[in-house]
């Protein structure tokens, strides 16, 4: 099995503290390890020769996912959503990492991506790969929650609030679960849709949780030069590097919300940094096709 560091919370200001999660493993970080924990732990006890799982050109559970099976010596399969993608492994940063760690990839149209979840799809893939584990987009099952829920510990229940990104909902309801009934988990998704809501609710066991939509910058992997200019600014001020996609998002978000005066100056603020570094390069290169500033 993997091991991990523990991290300690990083006080930024009187009132928001950060939580480290990228520093608990140098290559499968974040949220991913902690969603891949028990996944892993499934696999070996069922025997399975290898992982078979889905994402995106610039997906981090791919790249978490390869990681892993370079250190286990698992064989990985990706189900890469887009075609055209197949003449540009070499020169996505993502894609390619995860073929260094040795991930086969299944490059799908978009159509047929969106079947990813049907029964019928999924019983094709197993024809295909054979006694494979399969886990789904974002690594987001059930185990992957029970992994989650163990990012909060007794020293965070001096928080009120927990922050977090939310891509397929396995980080958040695992905070949910964890979390004391006095505390209230914030939300800040990275698309546009309100289905993330049912989503979550399939996992969580309590209500003490809402989505703060007006952070997504347009959709997913969005940016703009406002959130650019913040995420080195962050970095500059706090040493502390964000990703464009999940946690720059959030941490834009919570400084905006306290600058706005929705949180009143007593209330005591804990922020996830799940991780996902390893997407900086990849919109460094479409922002520089864009002649936009970079992310330092």
């Amino acid at each position: 099995m993997l091991n991990f560091k523990k991290v300690q919370n990083i006080k930024l200001t009187s009132q928001v503290s950060i939580k480290p999660e990228y520093k608990i493993h140098d290559t499968v970080s974040g949220n991913k390890f902690r969603k891949l924990k028990y996944n892993l732990k499934e696999l070996q006890e069922r025997a399975s020769d290898g992982i078979l799982t889905f994402g995106g050109a610039f997906s981090n559970h791919i790249a978490a996912t390869a990681a892993a099976g370079q250190l286990l010596n698992i064989p990985t399969v990706g189900i890469i959503r887009g075609e055209e993608l197949v003449t540009e492994i070499e020169t996505n940063p993502t894609l390619a990492y995860a073929k260094s760690c040795g991930m086969q990839f299944d490059f799908v149209s978009r159509s047929e991506y969106r079947q990813k979840a049907e029964n019928s799809y999924i019983k094709n893939l197993q024809k295909k790969y054979p006694n494979y584990y399969i886990i789904p987009e974002g690594g987001t099952n059930d185990l992957a929650i029970m992994g989650c829920r163990e990012i909060l510990s007794e020293f965070d229940a001096e928080f009120d609030i927990i922050c977090c990104a939310v891509g397929t909902g396995g980080t958040i309801s695992g905070l949910i679960n964890s979390s004391l009934p006095t505390q209230k988990i914030i939300g800040f998704p990275a698309l546009k849709g309100a289905f993330l809501n049912e989503d979550i609710r399939k996992f969580a066991t309590q209500s003490n949780w809402e989505l703060c939509n007006n952070y997504h910058f347009g959709g997913y992997a969005k940016v703009d030069s406002n959130l650019i200019h913040f995420i080195n600014n962050f970095k500059k001020e706090f040493e502390i590097p964000l990703d464009p996609v999940y946690t720059g998002k959030m941490m834009f978000g919570i400084f905006d919300l306290i600058q706005k005066g929705v949180f009143s100056a007593s209330t005591k603020i804990l922020a996830i940094h799940t991780g996902g570094l390893q997407g900086i390069e990849g919109m460094n290169r479409q922002l520089k096709q864009k002649r936009m500033g970079l992310i330092v």
